[in-house]
């Protein structure tokens, strides 16, 4: 991605009606082959890319006026998630939060936003050839029609924002959303998922947001459309920047979340440490999670042999394939491994002692749960994504293309590193040099 504005593509609003954005952009990169490739192994059969498409003009397509300076950053961020739209190659993606980094003041590490007006988006893609392209987008707006940001919430639980060199300060707002997982439902509305609440999000087809799901207890305030306080107050121990990633829809119409990471229960060494993470069954008809679950991390040198610290492990994904069986990717930034796990009734431990923040030890700190009697979900491997040739990093969305070919997307953060190098003297993006591509990779035995 070009580091700076000149000459970079033009983005025009549609002018189909009901069309929020329509954007077409034709980029090339090659792949890897998959000739060589062992019959028997899983493998890539093909690599596309998106390239450059300048953030700002992006933004202001679909709400004018949100962006006035993009400091040369480009569309990125939108392999939050991927989903299948039903239309060959075609998947809905989400962006999230949009660019931020980290620059460390006086020993203290501060959280940057160098668009602050950004806006998170609902992006449709074509995958053609080598090529991603954006045919569709749908801004991610209020009740009253107005961006919701990508800014923290509250102040005290939420990172202070601040602006791109770290320097001056911005306002919290109790309307933005980190948005990670998407997923559409038969009646054409969305369901994403965020990191701040962590929350559930119920979206309009055109993106307004009808109803935010957070845990009791949060009180989160100001906002610019409902919020229920539905969900289990436990999670809000959850992780700085590591709340709901994951999202799937079964085939009986529930839903299932997936934290990211352990919960910091009861304090941030026992999280950092821990390797069990949480998902939640939540049905949008009872509008309330009626299951919980205990997933258990293989150790971090068996999810990627170069890593040690458990505390990088994540779960980013987690598709449904069937009846209550669940696809789910724990991961680095760096490797990833696809397990499959059935959510049985006997597993649910909504309720238990295990959601009693006063619990000691609590789940997070169990070194072998299924011994203290937690019914941790057992798991199959599917792939190990780190050792398929061409698979790049960060992989945060998965999809189900068909019985033995998935898509992967990456998240690239919008081509932006943390501290004070990731922009120049003018202020305009350093860029990393790593682009959006969705991977397709054939699994010989299917899953």
């Amino acid at each position: 991605m070009s580091p700076h504005a000149t000459g970079r593509r033009r983005v025009h609003r549609s002018l189909a009606a009901g069309v929020p954005l329509a954007v077409l952009a034709a980029l090339v990169t090659t792949g890897p082959a998959a000739a060589g490739t062992p019959s028997g192994q899983a493998h890539v059969t093909r690599t596309a890319t998106l390239g450059d498409i300048p953030l700002e003009a992006f933004s202001n397509a679909l709400l004018r006026g949100t962006v006035s300076d993009d400091r040369g950053v480009d569309l990125g961020g939108i392999g939050s998630d991927i989903y299948p739209t039903g239309r060959k190659g075609e998947f809905w993606t989400v962006t999230d939060r949009g660019p931020n980094g980290q620059i460390k003041v006086d020993g203290t590490k501060r959280r940057t936003f160098p668009v602050p007006g950004f806006d998170p988006a609902i992006v449709r893609i074509r995958v053609s050839g080598k090529t991603v392209r954006v045919v569709d987008a749908i801004p991610v707006t209020t009740r009253s029609g107005k961006p919701v940001t990508g800014l923290s919430n509250q102040k005290g639980r939420d990172e202070a924002p601040y602006t791109y060199d770290a320097k001056t300060p911005l306002s919290y707002n109790p309307n933005g959303l980190d948005t990670e997982g998407i997923v559409r439902a038969a009646d054409g509305t969305f369901w994403l998922i965020d990191e701040y609440g962590p929350s559930l999000v119920h979206v309009s087809a055109r993106g307004r947001v009808l109803t935010r799901y957070v845990p009791e207890g949060l009180h989160v305030t100001g906002t610019d459309y409902p919020v229920v306080e539905a969900l289990p107050s436990v999670l809000l121990h959850r992780k700085i920047n590591r709340g709901f990633e994951g999202l799937a829809l079964l085939p009986g119409g529930d839903l299932v979340l997936a934290v990211q990471s352990p919960l910091s229960l009861p304090d941030t060494d026992a999280g950092e440490s821990s390797l069990t993470a949480r998902l939640l069954r939540f049905s949008p008809r009872k509008k309330a999670v009626t299951a919980e679950y205990a997933y258990r991390f293989d150790p971090v040198n068996v999810v990627d042999p170069s890593e040690d610290d458990p505390s990088e492990l994540k779960i980013s994904s987690v598709v449904a394939v069937g009846g209550d069986r669940l696809l789910v990717e724990e991961r680095t930034d760096k490797a990833a491994r696809l397990q499959v796990v059935r959510l049985g009734r006997s597993a649910n431990i909504l309720g238990s002692r295990w959601d009693d923040e006063t619990t000691s030890p609590s789940l997070e700190q169990l070194a072998d749960p299924s011994a203290a009697g937690v019914p941790v979900l057992a798991k199959r491997l599917v792939v190990d994504l780190g050792k398929v040739a061409g698979v790049p990093g960060k992989i945060e969305g998965v999809a189900r293309v068909d019985h033995d070919t998935l898509a992967l997307i990456n998240d690239n953060d919008f081509g932006m590193t943390d501290g004070p190098d990731a922009f120049d003297a003018r202020g305009r993006l350093v860029d990393s040099g790593i682009e959006t591509t969705v991977t397709y990779v054939r699994l010989p035995r299917g899953i």
